[in-house]
């Protein structure tokens, strides 16, 4: 990548201007490190800032602040505590740390100096917050901020829980209740709820599906319960991606879309069966595109079709698959999988996933995903 450089920024500055610097802000803006400096010019006043992208999301306001707090009051005490950092900390057991932060979270073990081997939990409260707190202190930040913000961190330390230890913990939590979609959907309602509160996220109730409609009421859309994490071709891939596709996934339905993310058409396990049976010593010297098998125009519905509708939809039509779209743009997928793990719901007997896949499947023989060259 690379920009035409319109001016001479040295010139530029001799004579009172100010530069636009095109090269290092498209470079900036390409290359994302840790601690980045970013170069802009607003209303004619140039401005610098040193971006640090390692802090970590809140997920509510006082965390996000805690973490900065924590982080500068770090970077403040950590110099006159550790003198020269470089060496004191090898890269290599510097990069290493980083990555089995990154992987447990606080069920990290580090090597620190004076402390050989430590668990994250240890090294942050008996070494890394007392040396924030003395940073912050000598920074001039009242007591009551550094206590407020600090001890937000040493609770969630003390209580195991991180943003992301909570969002992990809810899915857990409600797991086999609910589609995919839906735990999700609950995950992120109850997290704007919960940031409304102002608590931190050590105080935060799990989040919970909302209770279940009365049996066979079918309040719910086909958005309720489509499937959104999908596996698309193209008209011009080979049937092969396909077919390892489905075998993969454990899946027996395919959506193929063109450039513009539009529906076209859909693969199915019949069409791969099908195909199967053509097999002549011709066919196998052959190779198949995905638009010579598919089916074009397949029927579809809309998120907001209520999903008794769909369901009756499906009846009618003897299929036991809608793309769903918004327009021509493909959004989700609705399968008998999916109508299964919501009567499951209804009934209040979670479906394993191998049932359900085994209820996807139950049209035709299933698929093991051979197929002729």
């Amino acid at each position: 990548m690379t920009t035409e450089v319109q001016e001479d920024a040295w010139q530029v500055l001799a004579q009172g201007g100010i530069p636009n610097l095109e090269a290092l802000r498209l470079h900036n803006g390409t290359c994302w490190r840790w601690n980045r400096p970013c170069y802009g010019i607003t209303e004619g006043q140039p401005h610098l800032r040193i971006e640090l992208r390692a802090l970590p999301a809140g997920p509510s306001v006082i965390d996000e602040v805690a973490n900065a707090a924590f982080a500068f009051g770090m970077l403040i005490g950590l110099a006159p505590e550790y003198s020269d950092l470089a060496t004191r900390f090898p890269f290599e057991e510097t990069k290493q740390n980083f990555f089995v932060a990154a992987r447990h979270g606080l069920n990290a073990q580090f090597t620190w100096p004076g402390c050989g081997r430590v668990t994250a939990t240890e090294l942050i409260l008996k070494e890394l917050l007392p040396v924030a707190r003395a940073g912050l202190r000598s920074a001039g930040i009242v007591t009551e901020d550094i206590d407020r913000y600090l001890g937000t961190i040493e609770e969630r330390v003390r209580r195991e829980r991180t943003g992301s230890q909570w969002a992990l913990q809810s899915l857990a939590a409600m797991r086999d209740r609910g589609s995919r979609e839906a735990c999700h959907r609950s995950l992120t309602a109850a997290m704007v709820e919960n940031q409304k509160s102002g608590s931190p996220v050590h105080l935060w109730p799990l989040a919970e599906l909302p209770a279940l409609p009365q049996p066979m009421s079918l309040e719910e859309t086909v958005e309720d319960n489509m499937s959104t994490d999908l596996f698309t071709v193209h008209g011009d891939d080979l049937v092969r991606l396909a077919a390892n596709m489905m075998a993969w996934r454990n899946i027996c339905h395919v959506p193929v879309e063109d450039d513009e993310g539009r529906l076209i058409g859909l693969v199915t396990h019949r069409q791969m069966i099908r195909l199967l049976a053509r097999k002549t010593p011709e066919n196998d010297q052959r190779t198949f595109l995905v638009r010579e098998i598919m089916q074009l125009d397949p029927p579809t519905v809309a998120p907001e079709l209520p999903i008794a509708d769909a369901i009756e939809k499906m009846r009618k039509l003897g299929t036991d698959c809608f793309p769903v779209v918004v327009g021509q743009r493909l959004v989700g997928i609705l399968t008998l999988g999916d109508l299964v793990r919501l009567a499951s719901r209804y009934f209040g007997a979670p479906v394993p996933e191998r049932a359900v896949a085994a209820a996807a499947a139950a049209a035709a023989t299933p698929f093991d995903g051979q197929l002729p060259a």
